[in-house]
């Protein structure tokens, strides 16, 4: 089965969440086109959420996504955090931050019951989890508004086991794709396989459609996915210099600099593995330092850092996501770009 049937949508294109760099609008733009819009919730609270589907209601009647985390929240740990900010402190001192006005506490939330609620009020036709899946309870509530259930495997592993736990569908993401790794079952980064290797096998072991996720920018991408098996496609980093994204501009020159060659997974901005263009920070510190605190706490210090040096035209602590292979950023409208991209779907 392609994706076409299973989500009610008239191309086989899935844009993928990017939180922090799109909005409804963005959705909206890709839905109205004939593919899969999504919104982010992962930096949303409730009413914020709320407010998001209230405005993509007022654009498009068509299917659309919201994607969720479920990562569990940590415990604080002092110690971490004293060595996390001793690892920051030249750039603190450089920037004449001081470390006690740096907020605590998680700044994003997995999948709760509030969140739950938004779900049943606003009835999307596609809910999509990243890091595995809520727990039972909340995974029903949200499959009885009859949501089609989608997450993120990097691994065959990971794949078997969220078909065993009931999604509709699978996006293989492959070690290509920008942003965070979808990963939950290891948190070994050398278990990491591509795009065109972990499609293949998880179309092979699953019975539900498999989305390929990762390295995918053009056309060419697009029937290579479907020559694999793939029942559709999932684009992030091609859309990034669309017409309705919100990038920043600092983020849009650098996917459109030599530097965006250069992409690797960091730890450095949440806490998770996510991958980036190389920046000063990365280059200093490391990728994947052991002083970095866990998801989400990482973001805070680096907050700060961003909210002192963008304003200066400065991304050096900028969390600069992209996949790697940029080639198909465009600034274009992305109702395009999702034309372009299924141009490639032979069927």
């Amino acid at each position: 089965m392609d994706i076409r049937d299973l989500l009610q949508i008239t191309l086989p294109i899935i844009q993928a969440p990017m939180a922090g760099s799109q909005n409804h609008q963005l959705a909206a733009a890709v839905s109205e086109a004939g593919g899969l819009g999504s919104i982010p919730a992962g930096m949303l609270n409730p009413e914020t959420l709320d407010a998001e589907l209230t405005a993509m209601a007022a654009l498009t009647r068509k299917p659309y996504n919201v994607n969720f985390f479920c990562h569990q929240t940590p415990a604080d740990d002092p110690a971490r955090t004293e060595a996390w900010l001793a690892l920051l402190a030249p750039f603190l001192n450089e920037f004449a931050i001081d470390p006690a006005s740096i907020p605590g506490g998680a700044t994003r939330q997995p999948f709760d019951a509030a969140m739950a609620e938004v779900v049943e009020r606003h009835r999307p036709l596609v809910v999509s989890f990243h890091f595995g899946l809520p727990t039972r309870d909340l995974l029903e509530r949200v499959k009885a508004t009859g949501a089609k259930i989608l997450s993120s495997a990097t691994t065959l592993e990971e794949g078997r086991w969220l078909q065993a736990h009931g999604v509709d569908a699978v996006i293989a993401q492959g070690v290509e794709a920008g942003g965070h790794r979808g990963m939950f079952l290891s948190d070994d980064i050398n278990g990491q396989v591509g795009t065109f290797a972990l499609l293949p096998q998880l179309v092979a072991a699953l019975d539900v459609p498999v989305i390929a996720a990762g390295g995918i920018a053009d056309a060419r991408c697009v029937t290579a996915a479907q020559a694999l098996g793939a029942a559709g496609v999932q684009v992030g980093t091609a859309y990034l210099l669309c017409d309705e994204s919100r990038a920043s501009q600092l983020h849009r020159q650098a996917l459109q600099s030599p530097f965006a060659e250069h992409t690797v997974l960091t730890t450095l901005f949440s806490g998770r593995p996510a991958r980036g263009i190389v920046n000063r920070l990365i280059r200093e510190v490391g990728a994947r330092p052991e002083a970095v605190p866990a998801f989400p706490l990482a973001g805070n210090a680096i907050g700060s850092l961003r909210a002192a040096a963008e304003p200066l035209g400065i991304d050096h602590f900028s969390p600069l996501w992209a996949g790697q292979n940029v080639s198909g950023c465009q600034p274009i409208p992305a109702a395009r770009l999702t034309e372009a991209l299924a141009a490639g779907w032979k069927n």
